[in-house]
């Protein structure tokens, strides 16, 4: 393993629970190499108040990251001013927008074999007057890729959305025959390249309860969804729907897909966090590298009370972790 490229870990937002997972991370023997990219000092503050050792040691190209329990190899990103556990600063902001952006220039250069972040507060980075409306959009923009694609892992439950991060009553308009097609072929795709399944079964919901009602309910599954799944089929890809997402994702009805697509995040994100919360992966497909993160947000609550944030559960991080280098080892190329 020493001469395998690493995983960019981002700590997210500074005042949230992602520096402390880094930290969590790193009390851990890895048997994998990992780079942290955050800030020195916040880290260093947040051991000091979680009371746990950590030695920090600085990020050199090509040179091994230290896997011991105890350790972490850090890619210093200065912040703007010192961070307050659980209290949001737009002062840094910028800085947290970096790290994804440094993170994404490793792995397109060939520096990391993926990239796995914790969560960042959306509000804050909007608050400092930087457009964003998520890691899977930024991180779409930063590579130019036409059309990424959030999915959630947890076991064999894959959930796909269609849209991500929109006010509901922008959803249906957001939704069109070509974006679906062109969806259900990268997830078809992905599924194949990134999780080896040799013929995806995709099953896709409907967007109005009861799938509509053959029109009495709404129109978009006559008009939109249908023929995108009938387009889909005809380029031989396994779909079948749309199915009411009430109906869809009970235990017996999952069982003959190996992926799901949702029309919208609050439709399928509540059933794989109800069924996995704190060790589900959030991965992003269409992209030209591997990216995953945890299930979770910043839990600023958390952060603002060491005793609290020492006991916050980090199996999503591992979790996110784990699934990069596994995805990485199978997309072969810069794979682990």
């Amino acid at each position: 393993m020493s001469a395998a490229l690493p995983i960019a870990l981002t700590s997210g937002e500074s005042a949230g629970i992602g520096p402390d997972l880094c930290i969590a991370a790193a009390q851990r023997v890895r048997d994998y190499p990992l780079v942290c990219l955050a800030d020195r000092e916040l880290l260093q503050e947040r051991a000091r108040l979680l009371g746990w050792p950590c030695t920090l040691h600085e990020y050199r190209r090509g040179a091994a990251p230290t896997q011991a329990a105890g350790e972490l190899t850090v890619l210093h990103q200065p912040l703007g001013c010192t961070a307050v556990p659980g209290r949001l600063e737009v002062r840094n902001a910028p800085a947290v927008l970096r790290l994804i952006e440094r993170a994404t220039q490793g792995c397109l250069a060939g520096e990391f074999a993926a990239v796995c972040t914790a969560p960042v507060q959306k509000s804050v980075i909007n608050d400092a007057g930087l457009a964003f409306s998520g890691h899977t959009e930024y991180l779409a923009a930063l590579c130019q890729a036409p059309q990424p694609v959030m999915l959630l892992v947890a076991g064999r439950l894959r959930v796909a959305l269609a849209t991500t991060h929109l006010p509901l009553r922008a959803v249906a308009d957001a939704i069109s025959r070509e974006g679906l097609l062109a969806i259900l072929r990268i997830l078809d795709a992905d599924l194949r390249r990134l999780f080896g399944i040799e013929r995806p079964r995709i099953g896709v919901c409907g967007l109005n309860p009861h799938a509509g009602e053959r029109g009495h309910l709404g129109s978009e599954e006559l008009d939109v969804i249908e023929p995108a799944l009938v387009a889909a089929r005809a380029l031989g890809l396994d779909v079948s729907g749309p199915y009411p997402a009430d109906t869809l994702f009970v235990a017996r009805n999952l069982e003959p897909y190996d992926a799901v697509l949702a029309m919208y995040h609050d439709q399928g994100l509540p059933v794989l966090k109800a069924a996995s919360f704190g060790h589900g992966v959030n991965v992003t497909l269409g992209l030209p590298f591997i990216r995953t993160s945890v299930d979770h947000g910043t839990a600023l609550d958390l952060a603002a009370d060491p005793g609290r944030a020492r006991d916050a559960d980090p199996g999503s991080l591992y979790a996110a972790v784990e699934l990069a280098i596994e995805l990485a080892e199978r997309a072969g190329g810069r794979s682990l």
